[in-house]
């Protein structure tokens, strides 16, 4: 099964400092229906900054519980996924009692690492094991995050050299490529 983690500190910013970053509205909707349509367990949004807690809480309470739960019932299930967490370790208890096991941590990066899985490899894995995948925002996941993870899921490359997606669609894009049918 697979967990998402979208992680706002620590994380990195253009000139490598580490930096926390907001949640917004958009990640928070747009990865939880992109999850809820793949099958994945569960969506973290990860931050230690309490008024950023609040503020997602709200958001999915509103279309979990709220009126927004009445008006747009399919917000409501896409968004009943979501947790907020202060950190990983929080994500990683949450995932062990739901599971009952530690999830393999596996994080992305635009950047290519030698010892990297691939999609086709992580999709097998997947289908027997509690797998959370781990996203940064800013410019990308602390070195920390990156050395302490299990593994690093190959980095998304299109036939141009471009490559700096918006964490929404570099979700969406792995979703398909992990859970998607073929």
């Amino acid at each position: 099964m697979l967990s998402l983690a979208l992680v706002h500190f620590p994380c990195v910013n253009k000139q490598g400092r580490v930096v926390t970053t907001a949640i917004t509205n958009f990640d928070i909707h747009d990865i939880a229906r992109a999850g809820c349509t793949y099958g994945v367990a569960r969506y973290f949004l990860v931050t230690p900054v309490e008024l950023q807690q609040q503020f997602a809480r709200r958001i999915v309470t509103h279309w979990v519980e709220g009126w927004g739960a009445e008006y747009n019932p399919t917000r409501g299930e896409a968004l009943a996924n979501v947790s907020v967490a202060s950190d990983l370790a929080s994500v990683g208890d949450a995932l062990e009692r739901d599971f009952g096991t530690q999830p393999l941590w596996v994080v992305t990066s635009a950047k290519p690492y030698a010892h990297g899985i691939t999609c086709e490899a992580l999709r097998e894995r997947i289908a027997h094991e509690n797998v959370c995948l781990i996203f940064g925002t800013g410019h990308g996941l602390h070195p920390e995050i990156i050395e302490q993870a299990d593994a690093i899921l190959e980095p998304l490359k299109g036939p141009m050299p471009f490559n700096h997606l918006s964490v929404r669609s570099a979700v969406s894009i792995y979703l398909d490529r992990l859970l998607g049918t073929r």
